[in-house]
């Protein structure tokens, strides 16, 4: 063991300090250590999994969007961070004395470590869980709900440009019978974009989704969810390969980051098409916002990259009002009044 730290009575600054300095030398098997070390002197699952791991993985993240660490380095922390979860998880026993939840991630959502941490916490408090991972189609989904009946999906999505996908899988998951409890940053502050694609409660912390599933949200939350207002975001949609390619004209990026940047220019197009959605600027707006923050971090300025984006977006879709809107407002850097 290389990294080896002394371990706090309890979850606090000490402990997420030493969990920090674990994977900064990417070290599992102390990391592992100082959890278990933490459930034998008395802490609980949701203790050690959302007071110690999932607090580190923000300052991780925050690491990576600074420019601070790499994408190796990110992802080398993240895997310590998920063989902690499964040893932490290990020590969870008996049979489940509540219902059935199946948790999965949102199609396209690749971030499923805190999924996976609300999932042991939920077993740990009594449920029997079935997690399904990351980017699960609606499709297969609602297949396997229909298979086993459980009484309620958690849905996880991290990115607020996946609503749009987010919602229809709220949508066919209340067709089913079987409501959602929404989970992750990407419905936005305090989950404010939650109920507007469906969803019968949000929850901020694997806590939260915990004692969600003892409450009796859930009533009317089941059947078909309300009708979206207007279907711009799907026209706006059905346009996304096309303003990627206009954009790849128009910036003409080096071939070897032209992937990259097609993603980007991606992403954005999902994030207006979710702000459209929702019918919220301040969507779009945050998700540039932190793009710019991206792209000043590892030096590579707002111009041209985002400011040509944004009017490559304009101009391929210029015959849509609302996505005119809050591409002009993004681009003046303040939601419309």
């Amino acid at each position: 063991m290389t990294t080896a730290s002394p371990v706090a009575a309890g979850p606090g600054a000490a402990a997420v300090e030493a969990y920090l300095a674990c994977l900064d030398a990417a070290d599992h098997p102390a990391a592992v250590e100082l959890a278990l070390d933490l459930l034998d002197a008395g802490a609980s699952v949701a203790d050690v999994l959302v007071d110690v791991v999932a607090v580190a993985q923000r300052e991780i993240g925050l690491r990576w969007s600074a420019g601070r660490w790499s994408v190796a380095q990110e992802h080398a922390a993240t895997h310590v961070s998920e063989l902690v979860v499964a040893a932490v998880g290990a020590r969870t026993t008996g049979r489940p004395a509540r219902g059935h939840v199946v948790l999965a991630c949102v199609e396209g959502e690749w971030h499923a470590l805190a999924a996976r941490i609300v999932a042991e916490v939920v077993r740990a408090a009594g449920w029997r869980v079935t997690f399904l991972g990351a980017s699960v189609p609606a499709r297969h989904l609602v297949s396997y709900l229909h298979q086993t009946g459980p009484d309620a999906v958690l849905l996880s999505c991290v990115q607020p440009s996946r609503l749009v996908r987010a919602g229809r899988t709220i949508e066919a998951c209340r067709s089913a019978g079987v409501p959602v409890v929404a989970g992750g940053p990407g419905f936005g502050p305090d989950g404010r974009w939650a109920a507007a694609v469906g969803a019968a409660a949000w929850g901020a912390s694997a806590r939260d989704a915990a004692r969600l599933l003892e409450t009796d949200l859930f009533a009317g939350h089941t059947g078909p969810p309300p009708a979206a207002g207007g279907d711009e975001y799907a026209a706006v949609l059905r346009r996304r390969r096309d303003v990627v390619q206009f954009a790849l004209r128009a910036v003409a990026p080096p071939e070897a980051e032209a992937d990259q940047f097609a993603a980007a220019v991606g992403h954005l197009v999902d994030a207006l098409a979710a702000a459209i959605r929702v019918g919220d600027p301040q969507l779009l707006l945050d998700h540039t916002t932190w793009q710019a923050g991206v792209l000043a971090a590892r030096g590579a300025g707002r111009e041209p990259l985002l400011d040509a984006v944004l009017a490559a977006c304009g101009t391929v879709l210029a015959d849509h009002p609302r996505a005119c809107e809050h591409l002009r407002a993004a681009a003046q850097g303040r939601a419309p009044c």
